[in-house]
């Protein structure tokens, strides 16, 4: 089973302009679509999608849109009641892929709730054989709580610890490294500022790491070489890195229509995690997450893809 945390879940809602955003202007929507969301949620939509053995954990009450949409849906969860309204997010997509998001900061989160959503992950996380911990943090919450939460894990597991994976950004993500983790996914611009936050130098540009698959395979090395088990980077529309202590990949999908981005990175790490159980190479596992990827780009709104909705075929991998 692979468990997910979304410490800052929330309803997204994706709004299909007919026409490029015009700032200052009113526009007509072609289409709205409204999920539950956050990048431990998405995951876990995915995984569920393929067939995996998948649990969210998340705060939340049983009847906010969120939680209630994971039911409707046949998600399975856990959540925490915490007596607050979660936050929604609004994507506007145009009609060539360009998205535009505006995020809620989300409910703050005192620190008996902190406690006790990390108690109840360490409760359903028993026997799972990764965690993933993914998301920004609400209001209250410390940048280091997805380190703190892999510490817990690890200690409570009895010498058979799940995998830690992380997908966040900024303070919360550079914090994590000090967990380890098993598997980080960081986009090109998250890549270069950890890489240099563990002493790389010249560590390129969020666009010259996408143009530059060996120079994002540098920066990955960089942060395995720190202590990370394998980093997966999403480099957009240029596929991906898997970088592990074995080697470096680069992969790339045959061109496809973007219709919304939203939750492709999200898909990706399933991908990779769906490979994973099957026990694929790291080839593999690399050519999985940017079929999965892909597949999501090409959805509309937040939809998820099923394993039977990717094209690995379509996937280039290259040794580097």
């Amino acid at each position: 089973m692979i468990v997910t945390l979304t410490a800052n879940p929330s309803l997204d809602r994706t709004v299909e302009l007919g026409a490029p955003l015009l700032r200052g202007e009113v526009q007509r929507a072609v289409s709205v679509r409204q999920e539950s969301g956050g990048k431990g949620v998405n995951v876990a939509r995915a995984l569920r999608a393929s067939g995996l053995d998948t649990l969210a954990v998340l705060p939340g009450d049983a009847s906010d849109p969120v939680v209630a949409g994971l039911a409707a849906t046949g998600v399975p969860y856990a959540a925490l009641p915490i007596g607050a309204p979660l936050r929604s997010n609004v994507a506007l997509t145009e009609p060539d892929g360009v998205t535009t998001k505006v995020n809620e900061p989300g409910p703050e989160l005192s620190q008996a709730l902190q406690e006790a959503l990390l108690a109840l992950l360490v409760d359903r996380a028993r026997g799972a054989s990764w965690v993933v911990l993914a998301g920004s943090l609400p209001p209250g919450v410390p940048e280091d709580f997805y380190a703190t939460a892999a510490e817990r894990l690890r200690s409570a597991a009895d010498g058979n610890a799940p995998k830690i994976a992380v997908d966040s950004s900024g303070a919360p993500l550079a914090a994590s490294l000090s967990g380890r983790p098993e598997l980080l996914k960081p986009n090109a611009d998250e890549l270069a500022e950890l890489a240099g936050l563990v002493g790389l130098k010249d560590t390129g540009t969020p666009a010259e790491l996408e143009a530059s698959p060996a120079l994002a395979a540098k920066a990955a090395r960089a942060l395995v070489d720190a202590g990370v088990g394998a980093v997966l980077a999403t480099l957009g529309s240029k596929g991906a890195v898997l970088v592990t202590r074995d080697g470096a990949w680069h992969a790339t999908h045959l061109p496809i229509r973007a219709v919304s981005t939203v939750g492709a990175g999200d898909s990706s790490l399933a991908g990779y995690l769906l490979a994973d159980s099957t026990g694929a190479d790291a080839e593999g596992r690399l050519r999985q997450a940017v079929a999965h990827g892909a597949a999501a780009a090409s959805l509309p709104g937040s939809t998820v893809p099923a394993a039977n909705q990717t094209t690995p075929s379509a996937v280039t991998v290259t040794a580097l």
